[in-house]
């Protein structure tokens, strides 16, 4: 396999890092990478603790991270068959970046919700 030619800035159309930072900021990516940092997940476990994402949004959100090496799928011998999903080495070096952006969003989400107020009423006049 040939090793792809890489542009050095991300901000440049021909940087595939372009395509990988839209697939990590979507809420879901960042909201199982966080789940999943602690400790291996099976499927039902992180629909329930990720409230809001469908079926479908978690399957497909599952799969991007397994592609890019990200999220390891297990499948587990228990009866009924079980899946788990758990980092990768790479997934462990994307783990603070997640946890700590969503502790952001949750420690300054009042003063966004305040800055979007005051610019809806700025707009308005």
């Amino acid at each position: 396999m040939q090793e792809p030619v890489l542009v050095p800035d991300a901000l440049t159309l021909a940087n595939p890092a372009r395509n990988l930072i839209d697939r990590l900021g979507n809420k879901w990516s960042l909201l199982v990478i966080a789940v999943v940092a602690d400790q291996p997940v099976r499927f039902g476990q992180l629909r329930r603790r990720i409230q809001g994402v469908s079926q479908k949004m978690l399957s497909q959100t599952l799969r991007s991270l397994e592609r890019d090496g990200l999220v390891d799928r297990r499948v587990l011998t228990a009866r009924p068959l079980a899946v788990e999903y758990r980092l990768t080495p790479l997934g462990h070096t994307l783990a603070p970046v997640a946890i700590t952006l969503k502790d952001w969003a949750e420690a300054h989400v009042a003063e966004v919700v305040v800055a979007n107020q005051t610019y809806a009423e700025r707009m308005a006049e």
